[in-house]
C-alpha cells in the first residue's frame, strides 16, 4: 500500500528524510502579525514580537482542507495531532478524514490524538514509521501504535507563564513572580490531554533533576527519548548528562521547538518525551 504520515506542526517535526511525511502548519497571531509554523519561520522574530506585544495573542489550527491537501494520494494515512485538550487541530483532522474517505472510498485515514505535544508526538510518528518499514498492514499498525501510546509520556519544565497570563489562563502576578524568582514549573501531559503541573524547582539545574526523578517514578529503563527546547540547549545538555548518569545511556536526541511549542511553552522551556 501507499502509506503517508501527516502531523500538525506541534510535533516540531517539519520534514523527514527519505520518507513520505508532511507537516501541516499551525499559526500564531501576535497583534497584526501572523507566524506560520513551517520551514520559513523566523522563530526569533516571533519571540521578539511576543515580548514587545502587550495584547492577547492566539493560535489557529489547520483547516480540514489543509489536512486533506496533506493527505495527498496515499492509500493509508496516519495522522498524528496535538492533544485535543488544547487545540481544535484533532477535530479538524477528523472532519478531513470524513471528507477524504467520502471522496476516495478505497482509502483510509487513521487519526492518532497524541493527548500531548512535541516530543511525545515524535515518538508516535517514529513508531508508525518503524511499523510501516517493517511491512505491517495498516490496521495492525494502528492497533500497535495505540498500544505503544500507553507507554509514552511527556514532561516539561517551563521558565515563563507570560503568554498564559496575557491570555487570562494564569494570574499575571503569579507569572511575574515565577520570572523574577527563577522558578521552573514542572508538569506532564495528563491522561485527558491537558497540561498538568506536578512540581516546581528554582533554576534549570534543579528542574532537570526533577525531570529525571519523574522518569524514575514511571519506571523508565533505557527506552527512546526525545528532548526539545526553546533556546535552552545548555539545560538540555545537563538533562542528557543526568540521564546518562542515572540510566547508563542516553537513547535519543535533542532539537529545538518550532513556533507552536515555543508559543505555549515559551522561552527557555525544556520538554522531554520518553517510552517505558
Amino acid at each position: 500500500m501507499n502509506y503517508k504520515i501527516v502531523s500538525d506542526s506541534a510535533s516540531n517535526l517539519i520534514s523527514m528524510k527519505d520518507f513520505p511525511y508532511e507537516s501541516v502548519p499551525l499559526h500564531i497571531m501576535v497583534g497584526e502579525k501572523t507566524f506560520t509554523d513551517d520551514s520559513t519561520l523566523d522563530i526569533h522574530a516571533m519571540y521578539e514580537a511576543l515580548a514587545s506585544y502587550n495584547g492577547k495573542s492566539s493560535t489557529s489550527c489547520p483547516s480540514p482542507d489543509d489536512w486533506c491537501k496533506a493527505f495527498g494520494d496515499a492509500d493509508a494515512v496516519f495522522c498524528v495531532t496535538i492533544t485535543s485538550g488544547l487545540s481544535g487541530s484533532c477535530s479538524s483532522a477528523h472532519t478531513a478524514k470524513q471528507m477524504y474517505e467520502e471522496k476516495y472510498p478505497d482509502r483510509k485515514v487513521y487519526i492518532v490524538d497524541s493527548l500531548s505535544t512535541g516530543p511525545e508526538m515524535v515518538l508516535l510518528i517514529e513508531k508508525i514509521k518503524e511499523l510501516i518499514e517493517k511491512g505491517e498492514e495498516a490496521e495492525k499498525i494502528y492497533k500497535e501504535v495505540t498500544a505503544y501510546h500507553k507507554r509514552t509520556h511527556l514532561f516539561y519544565a517551563l521558565a515563563s507563564l507570560n503568554n498564559l497570563a496575557k491570555n487570562g489562563r494564569v494570574s499575571p502576578i503569579v507569572a511575574k513572580g515565577i520570572s523574577v524568582l527563577g522558578i521552573r514549573i514542572i508538569g506532564t501531559a495528563s491522561e485527558e490531554g491537558t497540561l498538568k503541573p506536578v512540581n516546581k524547582a528554582r533554576g534549570d539545574k534543579k528542574a532537570m533533576q526533577k525531570l529525571v526523578g519523574c522518569m524514575k517514578s514511571l519506571g523508565y529503563n533505557g527506552g527512546k527519548i526525545v528532548i526539545s527546547h526553546s533556546d535552552n540547549l545548555s539545560a538540555c545538555e545537563e538533562l542528557k548528562r543526568l540521564i546518562q548518569e542515572a540510566f547508563g545511556k542516553f537513547n535519543g536526541f535533542i532539537h529545538e521547538n518550532t513556533a507552536l511549542c515555543s508559543y505555549y511553552a515559551e522561552l527557555h522551556s525544556v520538554l522531554i518525551g520518553f517510552e517505558v
